[in-house]
């Protein structure tokens, strides 16, 4: 992770100073569709629409789930600012994500996320994901993902965690480390296998089993 700060560089800040405009809309039911900032505050149901991009500093209550749409991009919090994030209740749920980036966040339903946009395109050039830092209750499913980088790293699963499939542009990505599992933590077919790469990381204490290329990490 800390070679991809440095490969982003400036145009990280540049880009992260455009979308974060505030725009949120009220859909019915109570649904909120993020396509810039999402301020703090309560939600319920917060979907982030196809290819839009969604930022937040926090803090956030989100009480019916999280929805992000293909292409689209999620970041909450980072690891640069280690500050309770907030609370995303009714899970974290992606399909086909850029980005999906949590950190120091507590999420109750833990999160599915299918697919992945590619390594390259906005609002970042490069994509990533980054689960970071946060209490996750509930089963984690991550799959398919094809971004640039990915890291699993610093979490409290109450849960079995399942990494697989995840194959990534980045040598030094697929780092899941120094997490805290309370379940299974079970990988297969990612590429490059689960390492700890330049994160400084350690390995994953895990309750349960470790399965396939997680034996090792």
């Amino acid at each position: 992770m800390k070679r991809l700060v440095r490969f982003l560089g400036a145009g990280t800040v540049c880009a992260a100073l455009l979308i974060g405009l505030p725009s949120v809309s009220q859909a019915a039911g109570n649904t909120t569709l993020c396509t810039g900032d999402l301020p703090p505050g309560t939600y319920q149901k917060v979907i982030v629409p196809e290819d839009a991009v969604c930022t937040s500093d926090g803090p956030v209550t989100i009480r019916s789930g999280l929805f992000v749409q293909s292409g689209a991009t999620f970041v909450l919090g980072s690891e640069e600012n280690p500050v309770d994030t907030g609370t995303i209740s009714g899970g974290v749920h992606a399909t086909d994500p850029a980005n999906l980036q949590i950190h120091f966040t507590t999420i109750n339903g833990g999160i599915v996320s299918h697919g992945g946009s590619g390594p390259f395109g906005p609002p970042f050039d490069v994509t990533w994901n980054a689960i970071e830092d946060n209490v996750i209750n509930g089963t984690v499913t991550i799959d398919g993902y094809d971004g640039f980088w990915f890291g699993f790293i610093r979490n409290d699963a109450r849960g079995s965690v399942n990494l697989n499939d995840n194959v990534v542009e980045d040598t030094d990505g697929n780092e899941y480390v120094t997490n805290t599992i309370h379940g299974n933590l079970n990988c297969t077919g990612d590429s490059p296998a689960p390492q700890i790469g330049d994160s400084g990381g350690e390995p994953n204490t895990v309750t349960g089993q470790k399965t396939g290329q997680c034996v090792e990490v």
